[in-house]
């Protein structure tokens, strides 16, 4: 970062590093190996090989934090109540900045769950989509870490093992309602209307966690019920 360097551009040799930071070989080597598992740098073995500036992507940014997370007890509750406060303002921001082919990325993704699915395997896949219509949203957001806090906080809804039990239950209306909002959050946006925006937003959200929560409480009972002694073969 001090020298300016981009992604792609060659880190100076070993033997260069070894006398810029009088380090020994393997302090060196053991340096990049770090780098590399961070994914600031790649590595190339060969004729034109070398140590190379990489830039770390989101997807395994996310995944590295998500890391974290896993040894947290982390709950539908704790990802909604950040969802409620960031999503409305990801709304606010973006009213009237969408282009139009960023409008119709939207809708495309709203066809996915345009019909009601016939299994639950399909209810599923357009559960997900429903998901992937906020991810996209988040995408546009020309304030990076907010952008990137609202794909964290899908992508861990998409992992959860308890929202993945809940997206293959059937849930009467969730898919006509979400779909509802999202409507409704996209004709704020192609207005302008920053303020139409974030109140859809938010009331969406709330509505979303009240289900999410109703049908966290169902699947619980029917873990605990089917763990009873003697519950070996109970049907559920």
């Amino acid at each position: 970062m001090e020298r300016g360097m981009r992604p792609g551009d060659r880190l100076p040799g070993e033997a260069e590093l070894m006398a810029h930071f009088g380090m020994a070989k393997g302090t060196i080597r053991e340096a990049l190996r770090v780098l590399e598992a961070q994914g600031l740098i790649r590595t190339r073995t060969g004729p034109g090989g070398g140590a190379f500036v990489n830039e770390v992507s989101e997807a395994r940014a996310r995944a590295l934090l998500g890391n974290y997370f896993y040894f947290k007890e982390i709950g539908i509750t704790d990802i909604y109540e950040l969802r409620r406060v960031l999503e409305p303002v990801l709304a606010h921001d973006l009213a009237g900045r969408l282009s139009a082919d960023q409008i119709a990325a939207l809708e495309d993704v709203m066809q996915v769950y345009q019909e009601r699915p016939d299994t639950i395997e399909i209810a599923e896949r357009q559960r997900f989509a429903e998901l992937d219509f906020h991810a996209l949203l988040a995408s546009f957001s020309p304030n990076p870490l907010l952008g990137f806090q609202c794909r964290f906080l899908i992508g861990l809804l998409k992992e959860l093992t308890i929202c993945r039990r809940i997206y293959r239950r059937p849930i009467p209306g969730f898919r006509t309602v979400g779909r509802d909002y999202q409507s409704r959050l996209i004709e704020a946006l192609k207005a302008g209307d920053g303020g139409a925006a974030r109140a859809i937003m938010r009331a969406h959200m709330l509505a979303a966690q009240k289900v999410m929560e109703e049908q966290e409480a169902v699947v619980l009972r029917q873990f605990l019920s089917d763990a009873e002694p003697g519950a070996v073969g109970r049907p559920g």
